[in-house]
């Protein structure tokens, strides 16, 4: 007999739930949350789940109870007698915190994934982590997806003429090194200092922009201060055109007035973190048909990487 599938999702992922099981074809499971007086709440399957593969889509941006959520989702996935728990997390929040950068300090994305494990995951998918090494805080299998699969076949219908990515700091190099490798062309860097977290005080240019229609890849934009001054030292050293695509749309703060004043002729993201608004300048590609794939790929013990080999 084979294990039956089920996809759920928490309260701050439900729309993105909703739409990887309308493309797997089926119907996303029922889950309802008891919300007490004081804040407190308490989420509950209404479907059994005993033997089942569930899978979890919750992404894990702020408040802080997006993860109490999924925790407790997992927890009472494990009590209800699940098979297999997944967590599917588009989001993988407080990844920037991924090591010790000063002392006295927490490596909140290893406690995170502490607290996943104990409650009862067996399973990770999530996608453009912050930081690599944090599939490594897993003591279980994670499948680190790549938005090169959303955003590759875009940028190509842009029918862009010389075409050069660019990367807002050093981190991003090897993010844009695959996309140029991949589209045989040059690739610059933004090399940025900041005096604290959300500030920069300077940034440089190196590589050649001139003439060329310009591409910014990043995984996450939060206050878009980096991608705004990035796009106006791009500009500033004579490029024809430039755009942005950011996996993770955190967007906090002024975030939405940078960019809408900035030099940028677009902001592609994804729905891993819904906007707050609608902006004129930001476009949203959906994941939905990615998770829904890995899902089954998963199922199916098939090949995943094979998704990214362009």
């Amino acid at each position: 007999m084979s294990v039956k599938i089920q996809i759920f999702g928490g309260r701050a992922s439900s729309y993105l739930a909703e739409k990887i099981a309308e493309s797997y074809g089926m119907e996303l499971g029922k889950v309802t949350v008891t919300q007490f007086s004081d804040g407190e709440f308490q989420p509950s399957y209404e479907v059994n789940i005993r033997g089942n593969d569930v899978y979890i889509v919750q992404s894990t941006f702020p408040p802080s109870e997006n993860i109490m959520e999924l925790l407790m989702l997992v927890d009472a996935a494990r009590r209800a007698s699940a098979k297999n728990i997944i967590a599917v997390i588009p989001y993988f929040g407080y990844a920037r915190q991924d090591r010790k950068d000063k002392p006295r300090v927490s490596i909140a994305s290893k406690l995170f994934a502490n607290l996943l494990i104990t409650a009862g995951v067996t399973r990770v998918i999530t996608l453009d982590l912050h930081a690599d090494q944090i599939q490594g805080f897993f003591d279980v299998p994670v499948d680190h997806l790549y938005a090169s699969s959303i955003f590759i076949p875009y940028i190509k219908e842009l029918g862009l003429e010389n075409l050069t990515f660019a990367s807002p700091d050093v981190g991003g190099t090897r993010r844009v090194g695959s996309y140029a490798k991949y589209f045989q062309t040059d690739f610059v860097i933004c090399y940025k200092h900041r005096n604290k977290p959300n500030e920069i005080s300077t940034m440089s240019l190196v590589g050649d922009v001139e003439g060329r229609n310009v591409v910014l890849l990043d995984d996450i934009a939060d206050t878009a201060g980096t991608l705004s001054r990035a796009a106006a030292i791009i500009m500033e050293n004579g490029a024809r055109s430039v755009r942005a695509m950011v996996t993770h749309p955190i967007l906090s703060g002024k975030a939405y007035e940078v960019i809408e004043n900035s030099l940028l002729e677009e902001l592609v993201v994804t729905d891993t973190i819904p906007l707050k608004r609608e902006s004129p300048k930001i476009k949203v590609l959906t994941t939905a048909h990615l998770f829904a794939e890995v899902i089954r790929r998963v199922r199916k013990k098939e090949s995943i990487s094979s998704l990214f080999k362009f």
